[in-house]
């Protein structure tokens, strides 16, 4: 087992270390001291290059998945595709209207053929034939057994 290290211990180990390589006990405290500050400043840069790597990856997950992210990106740019159709159709359609308008407004044949289809007006001497409108089938209700 390792023993803890107290002060009383330190100066003996320095004193003993002193005696043995022949250099003051201060010298070595310097040493000492200049190894456990080795040691700690490169704990130290380990301990930052960690840091800076996990900040990158956390940076770079936000990009991805975060509010205003890559796949949000992705998701709004084909919405704004879908709703560029959707206007275009609407366009279209309004422009097909208008044309309508105008003509119902200008032309005497688009005024009769509108007048002869929706309030069943006839020349004089024509007969209009209207046909009843298709029944649908009659539904079966949802407690009729098969036989």
């Amino acid at each position: 087992m390792h023993k803890q290290a107290t002060p009383s211990r330190n100066l003996r180990t320095l004193r003993r270390q002193s005696l043995i390589s022949g250099k003051k006990p201060a010298t070595l405290f310097r040493a000492r001291i200049h190894d456990l500050t080795d040691r700690l400043f490169s704990a130290r840069r380990k301990l930052a290059t960690a840091g800076i790597a996990l900040l990158a990856a956390l940076m770079a997950a936000h990009v991805v998945f975060g509010a205003n992210g890559m796949v949000v990106y992705y998701g709004k740019r084909s919405e704004y595709r879908r709703l560029e159709k959707e206007v275009q159709q609407l366009q279209a359609e309004n422009e097909r209207i208008t044309q309508q308008i105008k003509a119902l407004k200008t032309d005497p044949a688009t005024i009769e053929r509108e007048a002869r289809e929706q309030l069943r007006y006839a020349r004089p001497g024509e007969v209009v034939y209207v046909l009843p409108a298709e029944e649908p089938p009659p539904a079966v209700p949802a407690t009729a057994q098969k036989r």
